[in-house]
């Protein structure tokens, strides 16, 4: 999968199976409603009309099954014909495994996607998570010649005219992009994806777009307050960091910040974890690789705002100089920190780049995203992530978003008049971890977050909880790319992500939404 060109394109043209196997794939009734016409140039002449049509009469999907066309050269595969209201229409998860399973091997594929025009932009991201970028296996190693897969999508239902060709394959090669950047940083261990390797990432997308980051590196975080950052990565060998990149395109009327987790490696730190927590902790910089592969492909498809992507990298590693239990540490807020576990770092370094946004970057609306809690997979489970903000209207928009970009999101308590006394110090502002591990976890982990912004803060902040979903088994997802997408779609020039937004074109607003808008300049995107 690694040396795979994946292309998004208007018509993948004619060609039969066996120089270009071809899987065919949608929900049974949109299969049902394709054209013999629309699809046969992929088929002929080793598939007739009739054994298409046979083929689709035997598909009993439950919740998903396929059925091989002419040996492995071809296949047709169908998605759940319904899907509960917290899931996404797309059947985004489904369609990544019948993509993993079904389309035949080959090294020029071809995928036929059948589904309506509002799942074009969660299905091109669901097929590009089936196609992982990293990998040291030997045999791929020795594999020079890139492998090509052609995404042909036929659209079905009332708008099921043809794609508009400006700007709509690229959009959606960008947000593959983006996902499988994101997929590829989270994979990457850490001796090869250190705090000084994520920063040539951060530079080489910086360069494709003509930015240049800002850095604040090793003890200039100490001497600058960043007690956070600085106290989670003290103790490894490549030095913790701040980066930001910005993007200030003129006219823009709001500043908006996103803040990402990027723990490059996290062994618990002096409370350490054991020996069957520890592996799979490369994954915890999956909040700052989403944001990564966001901002790439949000400002390459034309933003209107101001748009920070700020990232909190650090290793939490063992040494001397680790921070202890019981050390109290001043973050970039100035509030104390009592350090009662190691292993609750994430909100340390978090907290410190909310602050920045605020302070530094004068940031109307904040969203912090990261793998933050084991307990967010108790929550909220291993499809969704987990979402806490003080605003209301921002609460429903994150969970319309997460079902039209196929990247699921539900709502956490927001509650911190009951639940932030859980981080009660004798001597210090608070604790950094909890009393009672059994009341609401992921909440109080957010709210930690949002102490140091200050609950009465006016802005929006959005806290996203992706310690789950960002992996499926021992492989990454690109999680949280394809929702910041949708998410923050009005503010782009791309129709496609206009269409897809919480307040795309798509969608009408709700009286509150559209008084909202007219109180506060600030909330206008949801």
């Amino acid at each position: 999968m690694a040396n795979v060109l994946l292309e998004f394109k208007a018509s993948a043209a004619d060609s039969e199976p066996l120089n270009r196997p071809v899987l065919v794939v949608g929900q049974l009734a949109n299969l049902q409603q394709t054209n013999w016409t629309q699809v046969k140039g992929k088929l002929q002449p080793v598939v007739t009309k009739e054994i298409w049509q046979a083929a689709l009469a035997s598909l009993n999907p439950n919740p998903t099954d396929s059925c091989p066309l002419y040996l492995s050269f071809a296949a047709v595969a169908a998605l759940p014909s319904r899907v509960s209201r917290h899931n996404s229409p797309s059947s985004a998860h489904f369609l990544t495994r019948l993509v993993r399973t079904c389309l035949p091997a080959g090294n020029n594929r071809c995928i036929v996607m059948v589904c309506e025009r509002s799942d074009v932009f969660a299905s091109a991201c669901a097929i590009a998570r089936a196609f992982p970028l990293f990998t040291r296996r030997s045999a791929s190693s020795r594999r020079t010649e890139k492998k090509h897969v052609t995404v042909e999508f036929v659209t079905v239902g009332q708008d099921n005219g043809p794609l508009e060709l400006s700007g709509c394959f690229q959009c959606l090669a960008s947000a593959a992009d983006g996902v499988r950047l994101a997929a590829r940083v989270v994979d990457t261990p850490c001796s090869e994806m250190n705090t000084d390797d994520f920063l040539k990432e951060i530079k080489v997308v910086g360069n494709e777009l003509g930015i240049t980051p800002t850095i604040i590196r090793g003890e200039e975080l100490k001497q600058k307050g960043f007690g956070g950052i600085y106290g989670v990565g003290k103790a490894a060998q490549h030095p913790p960091a701040l980066a930001v990149l910005s993007h200030t395109p003129p006219g823009a009327t709001q500043t908006i910040a996103w803040v990402g987790k990027g723990i490059v490696y996290d062994t618990g730190g002096l409370s350490i974890k054991g020996k069957t927590t520890m592996p799979g902790m490369k994954r915890d910089c999956g909040g700052a690789a989403a944001i990564l592969g966001a901002f790439k492909a949000t400002v390459k498809q034309g933003f209107k705002d101001n748009l920070h992507a700020v990232f909190c990298l650090a290793e939490n590693s063992v040494g001397p100089t680790a921070t202890r239990p019981d050390d109290i540490h001043t973050l970039y807020s100035g509030k104390t920190v009592e350090i009662n576990n190691t292993d609750a770092e994430g909100r340390l370094v978090l907290s410190d780049g909310v602050v920045y946004a605020n302070k530094d970057l004068s940031a109307d609306i904040i969203l912090d995203m990261a793998t933050l809690t084991g307990a967010q997979g108790i929550s909220t489970g291993k499809y969704h992530a987990a979402v806490m903000t003080n605003s209301e209207q921002w609460e429903a928009a994150c969970v319309r978003a997460g079902r039209s970009s196929g990247d699921l999101a539900h709502p956490l308590v927001y509650c911190p008049e009951l639940h932030f006394s859980e981080f009660t110090s004798a001597v210090a502002d608070m604790k950094n971890s909890v009393a009672d591990r059994e009341n609401a976890q992921s909440s109080c982990a957010g709210l930690f977050i949002g102490s140091h912004l200050g609950f009465d803060w006016p802005g929006v902040w959005v806290h996203v909880d992706i310690a789950s979903p960002v992996h499926t088994g021992e492989r990454a997802t690109g999680f949280g790319v394809a929702m910041l997408l949708a998410l923050f779609g009005q503010a782009s020039e791309d129709p496609l992500l206009k269409s897809v937004s919480p307040l795309g074109a798509a969608t009408a607003k709700t009286a509150s939404e559209d008084q909202m808008e007219r109180d506060c300049k600030r909330r206008r995107l949801v």
